[in-house]
């Protein structure tokens, strides 16, 4: 299937990896499927592209990478809603946003997805450890021109 995006044109993705929200995004309640676009092989970070909305992209991460220690509590009844049988079957993406120099990720807020029957569902988490601006890495700015002699 063809998808729209303002970032990367037009891209043919396969109808089997589109995932489903069925509750939508927090904020984003009648935005439902989405993509999930890696920029390459070893990318840590990865652009999850809402199929019906070319305005509409989010930079996602596997938290694990950064915190090895978060984990998501799934209760069963988002297993059940999201069909999850075993928890080797899920997936746990948080969104990321650029604040100044630094990275950070919505460990308060983050996206399940059954990877074997592409539904996710975006849950808050009562912990309070994880915010949802949680550092991720620091960024170098490159708006630093230099002037040419």
């Amino acid at each position: 299937m063809e998808v729209r995006t303002t970032r990367f044109g037009v891209i043919d993705i396969a109808e089997d990896r589109v995932i489903t929200f069925n509750d939508g995004l927090l904020g984003f309640a009648d935005r439902k499927r989405y993509c999930l676009l890696q920029p390459g092989d070893d990318a840590c970070f990865f652009w999850l592209q809402c199929v019906d909305d070319p305005n509409l992209a989010f930079v996602v991460t596997d938290p694990s990478f950064f915190e090895p220690e978060y984990s998501v509590p799934i209760r069963p009844e988002q297993m059940e809603a999201l069909e999850i049988k075993k928890l080797e079957d899920a997936q746990v993406f948080v969104i990321v946003n650029k604040i100044d120099d630094q990275l950070t990720g919505n460990f308060q807020g983050p996206l399940i997805i059954n990877t074997l029957d592409k539904v996710g569902e975006q849950i808050v988490l009562a912990d309070k450890r994880w915010t949802t601006r949680h550092p991720l890495m620091r960024v170098s700015s490159s708006s630093q021109q230099t002037a040419s002699a």
